[in-house]
């Protein structure tokens, strides 16, 4: 199964003739561009792709990265935003490396108390919040 954002799809869909009898024959996923509408499930079903969904925070990002398992780029994409939600982020990548100090350090930036639940669970909690 092939997940597409839908912004690209109709992006191409314009660009390209014949993209409509592609499409009949691809089973696609649509993925919301705008964390407007989208949900975990939508969130997760991107994670099949190489990019990340147009439209996400940079916070968003970083957990995009973190999920694909590229703690680098979720770093990099967490301190792009320096306000809460990113702090967020940055405290949740601190702790998963282990490094409980400066993970205390964001968690109190962001005004969150220092997470003690499993590091999978809180990866959804932050995700969820992020995208209400």
């Amino acid at each position: 199964q092939v997940v597409l954002p839908q912004c690209s799809a109709k992006r191409n869909a314009r660009r390209s003739r014949g993209v409509s009898e592609t499409l009949r024959n691809v089973r696609t996923s649509l993925v919301p561009c705008s964390t407007e509408k989208m949900t975990l499930d939508d969130f997760r079903r991107s994670l099949t792709t190489t990019d990340p969904p147009a439209g996400l925070t940079h916070a968003l990002t970083g957990l995009w990265w973190d999920a694909k398992g590229d703690w680098t780029r979720a770093h990099e994409s967490a301190q792009q935003d320096e306000g809460p939600e990113g702090s967020w982020v940055h405290a949740y990548l601190h702790r998963k490396e282990g490094d409980q100090g400066n993970a205390a350090y964001w968690y109190g930036r962001a005004g969150k108390p220092v997470c003690r639940e499993p590091l999978d669970g809180e990866w959804i909690s932050i995700v969820k919040g992020l995208l209400r």
